[in-house]
């Protein structure tokens, strides 16, 4: 399977609260860059980030409550090379982010699986991810 033959994402976006939307923005505007996303839509307090339409969305709560940090949950961006997670790892630490899983081979999810998991400056687990053809 190439990447161009795999099926459209069920997913039209996702979001993730913050606390400080400024420091928050800039953390991903670096760290999502290193994947070739940028901001595609912004409004007052939300940015919302892809690659052709929003597909990731940052924003300050609606209710006007505080953020927090959904347990068990995490949000996998593309890459397009093992290069590419690297650099979103390093990217992601430089910019105050925690290592959470260092960039790798993740074999139990399959041999082609090549992630890096950080934390990021609200504590929302981020990945990135790259489905290397050809391996396997």
């Amino acid at each position: 399977m190439t990447t161009e033959s795999l099926p459209e994402s069920i997913m039209s976006h996702v979001s993730v609260g913050t606390n400080n939307f400024p420091r928050a923005k800039a953390f991903y505007d670096a760290v999502l860059g290193t994947l070739g996303v940028g901001v595609v839509m912004e409004h007052p307090g939300a940015a919302a980030y892809g690659r052709a339409f929003p597909e990731f969305w940052l924003q300050v709560p609606h209710d006007g409550g505080k953020a927090v940090v959904g347990n068990g949950s995490h949000f996998g961006f593309l890459a397009t090379s093992k290069a590419q997670v690297d650099a979103f790892y390093a990217k992601a630490v430089e910019m105050g982010g925690q290592g959470d899983g260092a960039p790798g081979p993740r074999e139990h999810y399959g041999p082609q699986y090549y992630g890096a998991f950080v934390r990021d400056l609200d504590g929302h687990k981020i990945e990135a991810m790259f489905w290397d053809v050809a391996v396997g």
